[in-house]
């Protein structure tokens, strides 16, 4: 087969198909089951002056003063744009991975971040607009501690598009975009450590357990979340748009943004400002990635084991 054709059968697979609607779907369903986490996790990174206690105290507080339902705000667009983004990145990420592999198929941690950092940025660059709009939504409503935030009115995430596209510019948008850019280096670390676990735990053919799928995905999403976690902080200020920079445009104007927001979270609460809300952030992200990666690697195997039988019933 020649290297154009094995670069569409790369790009075009089933595999790879089943590879990013399982993908789509773990996340999803993980995200869901642990929502709440990531409500408590949004207020603290945006709201300064909210005091960062244990999170179930931040979920009661937030249950208490705006209702059990605020914890599942902005739940739809969240899902939508989780489900677009693990799409794109889980089927980039198993097309380069297809396209680049070796005769021997053998794979390399090396090589897995690199292939990561790649399918990372082609997922920024499409998905950034619908994150900027559900961080808008997520805290739409909510009773902020820092008086300089304030209310914004969207009907959905249509209108919210729409009144930020109007309003603001349509740059707005991508707002976030180069700490995104920097953050593609969590998943790809992610997928890095996955990877190299997973073939340790599954050498000589041994079968490995959901629950060994699930600490593995745990681990991995540790590492690479608490690595970039005041990245992350500077992600939600600069998507929910009420950061006022100091007017420059472009990568500078953006690497002033970044470099500002997080000496400023140092004067005002030291080095571990950084990582206000951490403890929220690994709760929901680690149980998160690891639910989703068993529930990946169930889907994926089911649906490869039902197109083997009928491929065999066919002949």
């Amino acid at each position: 087969m020649s290297g154009k054709g094995g670069s569409a059968v790369g790009l075009l697979s089933y595999e790879t198909l089943v590879h990013a609607v399982a993908g789509a779907v773990g996340s999803a369903t993980a995200m869901t089951v642990f929502f709440p986490l990531d409500t408590a996790k949004s207020r603290l990174q945006v709201d300064e002056k909210r005091k960062s206690n244990s999170t179930p105290i931040i979920l009661a507080e937030i249950a208490k003063e705006e209702g059990f339902q605020s914890l599942y705000r902005g739940w739809l667009p969240v899902i939508s744009s989780l489900c677009c983004s693990n799409f794109v990145y889980f089927y980039t990420f198993n097309s380069l991975k297809k396209l680049t592999a070796s005769g021997r198929g053998k794979s390399r941690p090396g090589k897995d971040l690199l292939i990561g950092i790649a399918a990372g940025v082609v997922n920024v660059i499409m998905t950034t607009p619908m994150w900027v709009v559900n961080t808008r939504l997520k805290l739409q409503g909510a009773k902020f501690r820092n008086e300089r935030l304030h209310q914004t009115h969207y009907r959905g995430m249509f209108d919210a598009f729409s009144q930020i596209m109007a309003n603001e510019g349509i740059g707005t948008l991508w707002n976030g975009t180069l700490p995104s850019l920097i953050l593609v280096l969590n998943p790809a670390v992610q997928f890095m450590f996955y990877e190299a676990m997973k073939r340790k735990a599954g050498r000589g053919g041994r079968k490995i357990s959901s629950a060994e799928i699930f600490l593995i995905g745990a681990i991995a999403k540790a590492i690479a979340t608490t690595a970039t976690y005041p990245l992350q902080t500077v992600q939600a200020i600069l998507r929910f748009g009420q950061h006022r920079g100091d007017g420059k445009s472009g990568v500078i104007g953006s690497l002033s943004n970044i470099s500002s927001l997080l000496m400023d979270r140092i004067r005002r609460n030291g080095v571990l400002g950084l990582y206000k809300g951490l403890e929220a952030k690994l709760l929901q992200t680690v149980l998160t990635a690891a639910l989703m990666f068993v529930v990946y690697e169930k889907i994926t195997a089911a649906t490869f084991k039902v197109m083997r039988l009928n491929k065999k019933l066919k002949q």
